[in-house]
């Protein structure tokens, strides 16, 4: 079981290097989101539930889907599909 959870924090930590070297919002977001789940599953590996059910909630929950209405408030999902055509 040790080794499930040093694996998931390999994944914390390369979602964690790779959000900051991705140029593209939208992929950002969606790393975001994959960093909370994990954590989420970290927590619940650690016997801590109700953090696990704040992260999920949370973290890959409201906080998201704030980010996205923030990027089509601002018109950066439509620029950035414009850009890669």
């Amino acid at each position: 079981m040790q080794i499930f959870q040093f694996i998931l924090l390999g994944f914390l930590i390369v979602c964690a290097v790779s959000v900051s070297f991705s140029k593209n919002l939208l992929n950002s977001i969606l790393i975001y989101m994959s960093y909370s789940l994990i954590m989420s599953i970290i927590w619940i590996l650690l016997e801590s539930p109700d953090l696990a059910i704040t992260e999920a909630a949370v973290g890959a929950g409201v906080t998201s889907v704030l980010f996205f209405a923030t990027l089509k408030k601002i018109h950066a999902m439509r620029e950035e599909d414009e850009d890669d055509e």
